[in-house]
């Protein structure tokens, strides 16, 4: 089986990083490549956008999903216990052993990452497995800990992150209960602003098992910024409200690491 993969790709690239759409501390945008990525996940049949010039990659059953869609995929990678039709064949598939420390949804990322990537468009990765969800959710606040976004998307809600900097919302006309929750991801966070939502915060400390920031609400055609000095934040908001900005107080280094292709090495072969 070929991977069609770069020495990049296998080692990870350390560098500075920012998201689509995302400003650093002198103000000036950061270009980045946008990747979707399809995992082996619930969709609840929701229907997937492909953003322009997109890198499509699919983490293993989520080829399936891509397949059913008529998403062409540029890259696919996993273990593929989960892919229900035929393993794609060629150079842009990596296969990976299943006893290897990452999943496959991680994979798909540090590959995305690898090729340039710093806005991650994530379907099939909520819902279903709860020990599954959890994990995505970590990785967006890895994503945004280096300076890049990740968007989860499933069953009606999005779910991000940010680091060290804000998320803007536009204003927009909101269904009742519009719910935007807010939680610390991975730590403290300080410094904690909320505007435009029904429920304000002024820098203040949610600290890493608060909820605190549970079920607050937009407020109909009002802009909103949730905004972390010092911390990740990963959040939650419906999908028909429109994505946000993000803005980063500082320039960020680091990458997700090197793909994983091999057996884990902390695998016990029981007799």
């Amino acid at each position: 089986m070929g991977n069609g993969l770069t020495e990049a790709d296998q080692a990870g690239a350390t560098r500075e990083a920012g998201g689509t759409g995302a400003t650093g501390e002198s103000g000036d945008s950061v270009e980045s490549r946008v990747a979707l990525v399809l995992a082996a996940g619930d969709y609840y049949g929701e229907s997937i956008a492909v953003p322009d010039g997109a890198m499509v990659i699919a983490a293993d059953g989520g080829y399936d999903h891509a397949r059913a869609a008529g998403i062409r995929v540029d890259y696919a990678v996993g273990d593929f216990d989960s892919i229900v039709g035929s393993v794609p064949e060629g150079e842009a598939t990596l296969r990976l052993p299943p006893q290897k420390d990452d999943p496959d949804l991680f994979s798909a990322l540090k590959l995305g990452w690898n090729r340039g990537a710093r806005t991650f468009h994530i379907h099939g990765a909520l819902g279903g497995r709860i020990d599954h969800t959890m994990s995505a959710i970590r990785l967006v606040g890895l994503i945004a800990s280096r300076g890049g976004i990740g968007f989860l998307y499933g069953d009606g809600t999005v779910v991000t992150a940010v680091a060290d900097g804000a998320l803007s919302f536009a204003a927009h006309e909101t269904n009742p209960q519009s719910m935007v929750s807010v939680f610390a991801l991975g730590g403290d966070a300080h410094g904690v602003t909320e505007t435009g939502l029904r429920y304000e915060l002024s820098d203040a400390n949610l600290d890493a098992l608060s909820v605190l920031g549970l079920s607050n609400e937009f407020r109909s055609g009002a802009p909103a910024s949730i905004a972390v000095r010092h911390g990740v934040l990963a959040v939650t908001f419906p999908r028909l409200a429109p994505l946000p900005t993000v803005r980063h107080d500082h320039g960020f280094s680091g990458d997700l690491g090197a793909l994983d292709t091999q057996v884990s090495r902390f695998l016990h072969h029981g007799q």
